[in-house]
């Protein structure tokens, strides 16, 4: 029997043959210039959920996660919300010695030394806060649990080993937190489009993608305005810079896309520019 990921394989193959040779190469050559402009690595997927059609380059290569894993976390946590397993209203305490270097709510609300979990795992998405994400990873046993949730979920690739800010830290090798472009396409699939989650629940972490300030400059900068977008970035401050996203053009179902880059000489202004031009791209191949 073929794992999920074998099936996703198997028409892809088919879907990209759903382009026009021409498009297709010429689409592939100007990632290519983008891949060269960076000097590093640089791993797309691209799924219309609506028609079928995908776009993979470089999707089988592994990447850190970095930030990106606050989408499967959340769901994780909303998970088990939905099975009446926690109340996301319960608050979760936290002091000063929770506090990391980007957590701009835990921090606003340090005071208050408590947030409810729906609260704490919102600031996660939208805000991409660590200190926040710390705190709702023990309600699903940590990374052990978050990984033991993606398998469920159908992803035998993406695995989390560590919490903020170590997961950040993946060089020469290291397979600890990291996804391929590929494995994290399927996944945001199963959680924001599938069965997963209930549809609640779904609408709640798309809506916080939505809201996120955080990849204006990156996917979102590239693609077609009249899109809704919702999108939850990365940055390892060594190198990685990455952005999934959920895509919808008008009166058409959603687009899913993952792009991860790993340049670590590349300033972070250029880094941006690469996903826009990456999410140019994508409008223009799924237009």
């Amino acid at each position: 029997m073929m794992t999920p990921t074998r099936r996703h394989m198997i028409a892809g193959a088919a879907a990209l043959a759903a382009f026009p040779a021409a498009a297709l190469a010429q689409k592939k050559s100007a990632l290519d210039r983008i891949r060269e402009e960076t000097g590093g690595r640089l791993g797309l997927a691209v799924y219309d959920s609506g028609t079928g059609r995908r776009f993979f380059d470089g999707a089988e290569a592994r990447f850190a996660m970095c930030s990106t894993f606050k989408v499967p976390l959340a769901a994780a946590v909303l998970a088990r919300a939905d099975r009446g397993e926690i109340d996301l209203s319960r608050e979760i305490r936290f002091s000063e010695a929770d506090l990391l270097d980007h957590a701009p709510v835990v921090k606003a609300n340090l005071a208050k030394g408590a947030l409810p979990i729906e609260t704490l795992l919102e600031a996660a998405v939208v805000m991409s806060d660590n200190s926040a994400a710390n705190l709702v990873f023990g309600q699903i046993s940590g990374p052990r649990g978050l990984t033991k949730f993606i398998r469920a979920a159908g992803d035998a690739i993406t695995r989390s080993d560590r919490d903020e800010p170590t997961l950040n830290i993946v060089r020469n090798g290291e397979v600890r937190d990291t996804t391929t472009p590929q494995a994290m396409l399927w996944l945001l699939n199963a959680l924001l489009l599938g069965e997963t989650l209930s549809p609640e629940s779904r609408a709640k972490l798309t809506g916080w993608m939505e809201a996120s300030p955080t990849g204006k400059e990156r996917l979102r900068a590239g693609l077609p305005k009249t899109w809704r977008v919702g999108d939850k970035t990365g940055t390892s401050g060594e190198g990685y810079v990455n952005d999934v996203a959920i895509a919808t053009p008008p009166g058409r179902k959603p687009i899913l896309i993952t792009c991860y880059i790993d340049a670590p000489m590349l300033p972070l202004a250029q880094a941006n520019a690469a996903h826009a031009k990456v999410g140019e791209l994508v409008g223009l191949l799924f237009a």
